[in-house]
């Protein structure tokens, strides 16, 4: 199990910026997907969670409002509610997590996760840095 992040990100306030997490060695479909951040000198904060099967969603509640979770289950689709977007590309094994109007306070290094058969997987980590 394999799960490959994009790269460090610099974003001024107010971009935009997407990152992705490319998933390999099981099977897709079958496993939820975790999103996770830490911001510098904080513990680890977990964002939500899709299931790649049916598009099931849940979130935190710190971004209720602010985090849309979505799965096409034919090809990838993403649904804008709020400043956060997670999305699935099926067809290419990768979920992506998307951030728009970003803040100072978004610095942080962006995790996805898998639980496969007991453990835990993670990605490298994203680092996205929000300054001016």
């Amino acid at each position: 199990v394999q799960l490959v992040q994009s790269g460090a990100e610099l974003r001024n306030p107010g971009a935009s910026v997407k990152v992705s997490c490319k998933a390999s060695g099981y099977t897709f479909t079958s496993y939820y997907i975790d999103w996770v951040r830490q911001a510098p000198g904080q513990g680890l904060e977990w964002m939500g969670r899709i299931d790649p099967e049916d598009g099931g969603t849940k979130y935190a509640q710190k971004f209720q409002g602010r985090v849309t979770f979505t799965a096409d289950t034919s090809t990838s689709t993403a649904s804008v509610k709020g400043r956060f977007t997670i999305s699935l590309l099926i067809n290419k094994r990768t979920t992506t997590l998307q951030m728009n109007s970003l803040k100072p306070e978004d610095t942080a290094v962006y995790y996805c996760n898998v639980l496969y058969n007991g453990d835990y997987y993670w990605g490298q980590g994203t680092q996205v840095t929000v300054s001016s």
